[in-house]
């Protein structure tokens, strides 16, 4: 199999995750609409996300322990269905609960399908410019708020928010199906190869049940926690948190394109710099950047400010992300790295659900969230200490076990 095949999949990993993270995202520039028409709380609301934050990490963990057995493409073709469904059913919601269940369950199991399989299979198709393909695929997340969120925003302030939801889940039908389809194995672990172990010389030969108790992914998954639950909070609610500055909901949203802008570049740049310098020390780096950054936003008040932090916060967080996957397979090698990957997705989901609860809670018991972009500073200061505790990957150990030339 050709491996420059690898970039198909490179390019329709990006745009997959730009659609499904793009509508399960929009969620933040229509929730006061939501609340608005409906009298829901905005912790209500908001709590949709914290459901589907958890929903997500669990399922992808099943996406992707299930890929590893029937490959990728059956995996993400069946979770775009979900989501488009889930998205669908939410814009008919006529209760709280029934919106919670359908965004948080049903968006929450069709987002978790990509991000582990794709992660997984991008890996496999490539051993030079591993960091760049995996940032590449995950540059899908920092082109959504600079074309979903604003075509959302664009939505809402023309039509009520159940049309706006019901057109996301439509673009997310039409556009992930076809995409799905160009998804495959990558050749090492290819269904018709003889012996796939023997095509993965110096990879890593661990059992899945002896990988999740190894210190290595104890501290890939409590690194990974601490950096989403550093980022969920400033993401979900920086769009809220501008208006109550005095700007416009499109000016507000605009703050989210432009941390996804950063977080486009961010992936690239931090991604070649994982190539040459490792991913675990850029991965320290990054995780500083991004705890000061989001207790920067604490100072902000117009709209400069805004777009100055959002720069740095996104090129941070967006950034780092796509280097978890770079770990895990230096860790685990690729038979098992499916699971081992939905596995960490899963306990970073949990630190992604507290953000979206946590700010609802600020805004509704004191009435605005400086006190939430304090709180995500501390946590990054955190992870950047978790991800010191790396141990050495086994080519480390191997290089520095080897004979002097």
């Amino acid at each position: 199999m050709n491996r420059n095949y690898g970039w198909v999949i490179v390019g329709a990993g990006l745009l997959m995750t730009c659609v499904a993270m793009g509508a399960m995202f929009s969620l933040p520039v229509i929730k006061h609409a939501i609340s608005g028409d409906m009298g829901w709380t905005d912790v209500g609301v908001s709590s949709s996300m914290t459901i589907g934050f958890p929903i997500m990490g669990l399922a992808g963990f099943g996406w992707g322990a299930l890929s590893d057995r029937i490959g990728p493409k059956l995996v993400v073709l069946t979770g775009s269905i979900i989501l488009a469904a889930g998205l669908a059913l939410a814009s008919r919601a006529t209760t709280l609960l029934e919106f919670q269940l359908s965004y948080g369950v049903l968006v929450g199991i069709g987002g978790g399908s990509f991000f582990p399989p794709l992660m997984a299979a991008v890996t496999g198709w490539f051993e030079k410019h591993r960091s760049l393909a995996v940032s590449l695929v995950s540059a899908g997340v920092g082109i959504a708020p600079m074309t979903m969120a604003p075509f959302a925003a664009w939505l809402i302030s023309r039509y009520d928010w159940r049309t706006t939801q019901l057109t996301l889940a439509g673009i997310a039908l039409v556009a992930l199906i076809p995409l799905s389809l160009l998804v495959r194995r990558p050749p090492a672990i290819a269904m018709d190869a003889p012996n796939p172990a023997a095509s993965m010389d110096h990879e890593p030969i661990m059992s899945a049940s002896h990988a999740f108790r190894s210190p290595q992914f104890i501290v890939l998954a409590l690194t990974f926690f601490a950096c989403c639950a550093t980022h969920s909070g400033p993401i979900f609610h920086t769009v809220s948190y501008a208006e109550l500055c005095g700007l416009s909901v499109l000016a507000a949203t605009s703050i989210y394109s432009i941390e996804g802008v950063g977080g486009l570049f961010g992936r690239v740049l931090i991604g070649l710099a994982g190539d040459r310098w490792g991913a675990k020390r850029v991965l320290v780096g990054g995780l500083l950047i991004q705890a000061v950054g989001a207790g920067a936003y604490y100072f902000v008040r117009n709209l400069d400010g805004f777009y100055a932090v959002a720069s740095i916060f996104g090129f941070a967080y967006g950034g780092v992300m796509p280097l978890y996957a770079v770990i895990a397979r230096e860790y685990f090698g690729l038979r098992i790295m499916g699971t081992v990957f939905g596995a960490a997705a899963m306990v970073s989901a949990l630190g992604m659900a507290l953000g979206p609860a946590l700010g609802g809670w600020i805004y509704d018991t004191f009435g605005g969230y400086g006190w939430l972009y304090v709180a995500s500073s501390a946590i990054g200061f955190g992870a950047a200490a978790i991800a010191l505790a790396f141990p050495p990957f086994p080519s480390e150990r191997r290089a520095a076990l080897s004979p002097a030339e």
